[in-house]
């Protein structure tokens, strides 16, 4: 296999350092811990363990496989070694649910040699998952959650998070905003329906994009929600019907938004809505599930480019056949580098051979990320609330349009309609 070099000689030459003091300044075990939140220790002979938090199970499994592909790329692209040892990838099922991030948060957290883990997928999980991964001393980095209430630290706002959460995703407070302005400044759209299904993630997108859509001028005629499971959308779509939107923003999982979308079509005075969805419907399976009526639906998704990527997917395609089937692989190889990364900037080599590894060091390590060179764009953790764990650029994003070929000729990824670089008033 070839071997993909994501890195500059900057950051090598500072790993190769950390490497070599590991090597050349052994130390008893009790006196390397000195973590105020603990240490692990890998004895001489045993692997280093990271886990994984994803959507193994249900109707968004997509999900899980894109970012488990990009978890096991970026191990073989170490050989699968670090420090001298082998990675051991721990994987257990989020599900996407807080119950079902909950269970798997417990798991992981229970394993003493656990140095961290890489998930979830969805941002309910999220919200089970980070207390328990916070209260072990461990870190989470996520490569698709978007819910902005998951870097707010602030309670009294909706905010959730804890120290040891990070995300190599974009934040929803940006897709949000620009969805907005994509709406007005783009399509030239005065009223604007939202739909969520109650979802962190789906509710707080809504939320973002009614906030900003006003706040431009338009009007938000219309706030509902769905049910996850429903399949009969026929009375919130004639609710809406009723204002005649110009725009109906609807950031829903699939099946739902399957449903949505092919039943909006059959509802009178809804004829001249146009859809936009969210990052949920970034997936090869929204167009080949919905049907024709999936053609000028807008999606906003991660826009990934370069010539580094472009040999990620040449690697994709020896390893798994086909392309991805979502937008989020890059992201969590992207995250598993920055906790493999993180490993070897902090480890310390005892005189037994064992290595001790600080839990705080680690989120240290991770949370000084600075410019680093991913195959998402140049990351850099930033601390301050309401970005608190944010590593992602922000502008690796863009809006695409469903056409023919993704309903009929499986194509994917969409063509690029807007990117969320440009100005709206362009």
């Amino acid at each position: 296999m070839k071997r993909i070099n994501v890195m500059k000689k900057t950051v090598a030459s500072l790993l190769l350092l950390s490497l070599v003091s590991v090597l050349l300044n052994p130390v008893s075990a009790e006196d390397a811990c000195r973590d105020n939140l603990g240490c692990v220790i890998v004895a001489e002979d045993e692997p280093i363990v990271i886990g994984a938090m994803l959507v193994l199970s249900g109707a968004v499994t997509y999900l899980g496989d894109d970012s488990l592909g990009g978890v096991e790329l970026a191990i073989m692209d170490r050989d699968g070694e670090l420090l001298g040892r082998e990675i051991e990838l721990v994987v257990e099922d989020s599900l996407c649910s807080a119950e079902g991030g909950q269970a798997a948060a417990q798991r992981l957290s229970a394993d003493p040699t656990m140095i961290g883990a890489i998930g979830t997928n969805c941002s309910s999980a999220a919200q089970g998952a980070m207390p328990i991964i916070s209260d072990a001393g461990l870190v989470m980095i996520a490569p698709s959650n978007t819910s902005p209430s998951l870097t707010n630290e602030d309670v009294a706002s909706g905010g959730s998070h804890l120290p040891g959460y990070f995300r190599t995703s974009h934040n929803g407070l940006v897709e949000g905003m620009r969805n907005a302005e994509f709406a007005i400044g783009v399509l030239g759209s005065s009223k604007l329906a939202t739909v969520h299904d109650g979802d962190p993630y789906t509710e707080g997108l809504a939320r973002v994009v009614a906030d900003t859509f006003a706040e431009l001028g338009g009007e938000v005629v219309f706030e509902g929600a769905v049910n996850k499971g429903d399949t009969d959308m026929a009375s919130i779509l004639t609710e809406i019907a009723v204002y005649q939107p110009d725009i109906a923003y609807v950031p829903l999982f699939e099946p739902e938004v399957n449903f949505f979308a092919a039943q909006m079509q059959h509802i009178a005075g809804l004829e001249d809505t146009v859809i936009i969805g969210g990052g949920a419907s970034f997936v090869a399976g929204f167009p080949e599930n919905t049907g024709a009526a999936a053609i000028g639906v807008f999606v906003s998704g991660p826009l990934v480019t370069g010539e580094a990527y472009e040999q990620f997917l040449v690697r994709w395609e020896e390893e798994y056949s086909g392309s991805p089937p979502s937008g989020y692989h890059a992201h969590a190889y992207d995250a598993t580098n920055l906790l493999l990364n993180a490993v070897e900037a902090v480890a310390v080599r005892s005189d037994d051979g064992s290595l001790v590894i600080g839990k705080q060091a680690i989120r240290d390590a991770i949370a000084a990320t600075e410019d680093y060179p991913g195959l998402t764009g140049s990351l850099t953790c930033q601390e301050e609330s309401p970005f608190a764990g944010d590593c992602a650029p922000g502008t690796a994003l863009a809006m695409f349009e469903i056409t023919e070929a993704e309903v009929y000729d499986d194509n994917w990824p969409p063509p690029v309609f807007w990117s969320f670089s440009e100005s709206a008033s362009e």
